[in-house]
């Protein structure tokens, strides 16, 4: 960690909602003229989508890989990153082009990467978001690096009733190859994804308030007004519960260190709870100039 170069890094699964975290941030930066240098997660993917297709049929008949566990992901690169900003602001990244839209620009095919490029200088902090922001393996310990690590994890259920809805109606995918992926990786979600959220200094977790005990067969996602989101604190001391109880409607402690506010408070809540953690962030970083 550092204060010259911090680290934010929002950790979830795919389908988790790390995007509403991401909207939430970028709102921040913009009020406080931060300027961020953005890493997103699945730059450090090891293989492109042809590769990764190729690499998950050869293992199929064993232990199959997963974009979610060590053999599929760069965590040594990603930890040299943190590393390497947190100590003097520098380091390099590049771009998973997921659509012909984000690749139309590079001259590229989509599900490729773009080449390594050094971050610019003069960066105020850097924010990522993806699968890996507080992993930790046998030989990598990302978590140790970030100065604010956020997780989003709805409950498993939800994740899962996100993930089939996005994937078979955004990309095309059968409902049984979902449910094949979600299996397939599942040895990975427990090994790699869930301690993250654990060595979090925040988590949000959507739970619904409908009946979601069968993912499978789910018709549709609940709404955020038809959820709860459980904020969770890894230390207590540093928010003023009163304030957040009065400013979000609705909301009410179910622990000492646990708010929980309605779903579509969601947004609300990260915003006032986050912004004035990212402002220590950059009034630390000046007075450390």
């Amino acid at each position: 960690m550092s204060a010259k170069h911090p680290i934010i890094a929002i950790t979830g699964s795919s389908g988790a909602g790390t995007t509403t975290v991401k909207r939430a941030f970028e709102h921040m930066f913009r009020r406080e003229e931060i300027n961020p240098v953005v890493v997103e997660g699945d730059s450090f993917h090891r293989y492109d989508r042809a590769e990764m297709k190729k690499a998950i049929a050869e293992t199929e008949d064993r232990r199959s890989i997963s974009h979610f566990g060590v053999e599929a992901n760069l965590f040594d690169k990603l930890e040299e990153l943190f590393k390497q900003y947190s100590q003097n602001g520098t380091g390099e990244k590049r771009y998973y082009l997921h659509s012909d839209e984000e690749a139309e620009p590079y001259n590229q095919q989509p599900g490729t990467f773009t080449p390594w490029e050094k971050i610019p200088a003069g960066t105020d902090l850097l924010f990522y978001e993806g699968l890996h922001g507080g992993v930790v393996s046998d030989n990598v310990d990302v978590a140790q690096w970030v100065d604010l690590l956020v997780g989003v994890v709805p409950i498993v259920n939800l994740e899962w009733i996100q993930k089939i809805h996005r994937d078979t109606a955004e990309r095309g995918y059968s409902a049984e190859a979902v449910t094949h992926t979600i299996l397939r990786r599942m040895r990975d979600y427990v090994t790699y994804i869930t301690p993250q959220f654990s060595k979090t200094h925040i988590n949000f977790q959507r739970v619904p308030t409908v009946d979601t005990s069968n993912p499978f067969i789910a018709r549709d996602i609940p709404t955020p007004d038809e959820s709860f989101v459980v904020i969770r604190f890894r230390d207590p001391k540093t928010q003023d519960f009163p304030y957040l109880l009065n400013m979000i409607d609705g909301s009410f402690m179910s622990r000492p260190n646990t708010i929980v506010v309605p779903g579509g408070k969601m947004g609300f809540a990260m915003e006032i709870i986050l912004a004035p953690m990212v402002h220590n962030l950059i009034e630390k970083k000046r007075k450390a100039k």
